[in-house]
């Protein structure tokens, strides 16, 4: 008879897999519980557990009671079995200082810590700078930094791993070649030189899509689209649950779209690019022409509708929906979700502004009626992550990558 190679190690990855995804999902379960949930047979069920066990990724947490007959063993994950440490880099433009957010998760996901700082990068390289938070972040958890599995750091630009390099970023000491490199060997010896920790970077609008996907309204979408409006914008494709990333990691920087052919445009003569058009700035300047003076495009946009301006809301609605006009035209999303401060300070008056004003087509062309009837079938909405989303992103990008790793892990080299 003719075996696979290799059948019976992914059968047992597969098995124990679903196993601590269950574990993962409801908190605590017997092995009963887990055999009805995972379908496997007695004998299969009782020697996944053993190698969760043993690993330590699970733990026996109590007995069931009150009821007649034997008491049973409950299982629950082991929240020390692996810590997950997400970073979010501040874009300084527009900004007093730069800033670095830092949140650190056990195994479950839960939230151990969290801070945020201001650092000089100009004096303070990436690599130190976020060792030293992860150390100092480990130290006010009272958690050993060598249980750290994984580092997922958030920036403001384009990754491109082919060349170590962050394109279109604003922060100072994080430009050039080799960062992720040179962070992560910082980052290996501030934690005693171990080789386990993995460290990555990503967009932080792409880190915001994760956590939509696993915690916002994109939770169940096939597919959707997330449009990041702040002081910069970007645009985040998740198709299937796979992010668009590009070849050199700028899939979504739309800010940098020219509006104009080169020359017909200039100082003084409007917008050049989407980000003149809709970002930061731009919002401050719709506001200021309605008497609204503000600090941030979030601030503006909450002032604005206090105040009952809604013509600014109107305005950005329509830019916006001019923006969308060309992403819904190359990607067809089921779902656009309005993300960033301006989005979540605009909340369901700017959806619905967005959506009357998509529906509007922009001339009397057969093209632009296409383009409106099609934009009607899009779904938009606000985000549902009301927390740091950069944040909460970096620390689900984070678990998926330590638990994948685990799992793998538990294939028993010897079973051919």
């Amino acid at each position: 008879m003719t075996r696979l190679a290799g059948s019976a190690k992914l059968l047992r990855a597969m098995n124990s897999s679903a196993t601590l995804a269950h574990l993962l999902r409801s908190g605590r379960l017997t092995r009963a519980e887990l055999r009805e949930l995972t379908g496997l047979s007695k004998p299969t069920s009782s020697e996944m557990l053993r190698l969760l066990t043993e690993a330590g990724l699970a733990v026996v947490a109590g007995r069931t009671s009150g009821a007649l007959g034997p008491t049973a063993e409950i299982y629950a994950p082991n929240a020390d079995a692996a810590y997950v440490a997400a970073l979010s880099v501040r874009d300084t433009t527009g900004e007093d200082r730069p800033g670095l957010a830092v949140a650190l998760c056990d195994f479950r996901g839960e939230v151990r810590d969290r801070s945020e700082r201001w650092i000089d990068f100009a004096q303070v390289g990436p690599g130190d700078a976020v060792a030293e938070a992860v150390l100092e972040t480990c130290r006010r958890a009272e958690i050993d930094p060598r249980r750290v599995r994984h580092v997922q750091i958030g920036v403001a630009g384009a990754y491109d791993p082919t060349l170590d390099v962050i394109h279109h970023v604003d922060v100072p000491g994080w430009r050039g070649s080799g960062v992720l490199g040179a962070i992560r060997d910082r980052v290996a010896a501030a934690l005693e030189g171990d080789d386990e920790v993995t460290v990555a970077l990503e967009n932080d609008v792409k880190l915001a899509a994760i956590a939509e996907r696993h915690r916002g309204v994109a939770a169940d979408a096939d597919s959707f689209v997330l449009l990041w409006l702040g002081y910069g914008i970007g645009l985040a494709t998740d198709l299937g649950g796979v992010l668009l990333r590009g070849t050199r990691g700028g899939a979504g920087e739309i800010g940098y779209v020219p509006l104009h052919p080169e020359g017909t445009a200039g100082p003084g003569k409007g917008p050049v690019d989407l980000q003149d058009l809709i970002g930061g700035p731009a919002v401050l300047r719709l506001a200021a022409e309605a008497g609204i003076t503000a600090h941030t495009s979030g601030e503006a946009i909450t002032a604005a509708i206090a105040a009952g301006r809604d013509g600014v809301v109107q305005a950005l609605a329509r830019r916006i929906a001019f923006v969308l006009a060309t992403v819904v035209a190359v990607l067809d999303p089921p779902l656009v979700v309005l993300a960033g401060e301006t989005g979540q300070a605009g909340g369901a008056m700017l959806r619905d502004a967005v959506v009357a004003a998509m529906s509007q087509p922009t001339s009397h062309s057969e093209l632009a009626t296409t383009v409106a009837t099609t934009n009607e079938d899009v779904h938009v909405a606000v985000t549902a992550v009301a927390d740091d989303a950069v944040l909460l992103g970096g620390l689900d990008a984070g678990l998926h990558a330590v638990r994948e790793s685990l799992i793998s892990s538990l294939a028993d080299p010897t079973l051919e």
